[in-house]
């Protein structure tokens, strides 16, 4: 019922911007849409490999390998995960959505979000050119650290609740 409402106030929003600037608005409309055809490639591929991965994984094999038993292993499996893979943000917290509910834990989501949008070990190239090889190394292995900082909050947090 939210959605409907949020979809209601934005379509408000944009016929008062068509009002008070019809060309702008046109404008606007045709830049969203450009960034959506370059999206939406990356967007499929990576819907489909998710889709795939938890037909094939099914919730007893997720809980077994990132569950809440699976402990520090599974958040270290997760972080791993999330350090080589590179999924943007707005495809990776759906995922890990779908993950908590086949059954993986929160600490292992937590791992796997936090190295994927802060560890790049696939974008590691293009970060040393513009900022040279220690700094890269240094921040990666940070960010991979505070990864499990991350986990063990998130798991004191939603244990708490």
């Amino acid at each position: 019922m939210f959605t409907y409402f949020l979809y209601l106030v934005a379509g408000a929003f944009l016929v008062i911007s068509y009002l008070k600037d019809p060309k702008k608005t046109k404008t606007a409309l045709k830049k969203a849409w450009k960034s959506f055809e370059n999206i939406l490639p990356e967007f499929l591929g990576v819907l489909m490999l998710v889709g795939i991965l938890l037909a094939v994984l099914n919730p007893e094999v997720i809980s077994k390998v990132i569950g809440k038993e699976s402990g520090w292993f599974g958040v270290i499996i997760s972080a791993l995960v999330g350090a080589i893979t590179l999924i943007p943000g707005f495809v990776a917290f759906p995922t890990a959505a779908l993950m908590l509910h086949e059954g993986a834990g929160y600490m292992q989501i937590g791992a796997f979000v936090s190295t994927l949008m802060m560890v790049g070990i696939i974008t590691m190239p293009v970060e040393i050119k513009y900022f040279g090889k220690k700094l890269t190394i240094l921040r990666n292995t940070l960010a991979f650290l505070f990864s499990f900082f991350v986990a063990f909050i998130i798991g004191k947090v939603m244990i708490g609740l």
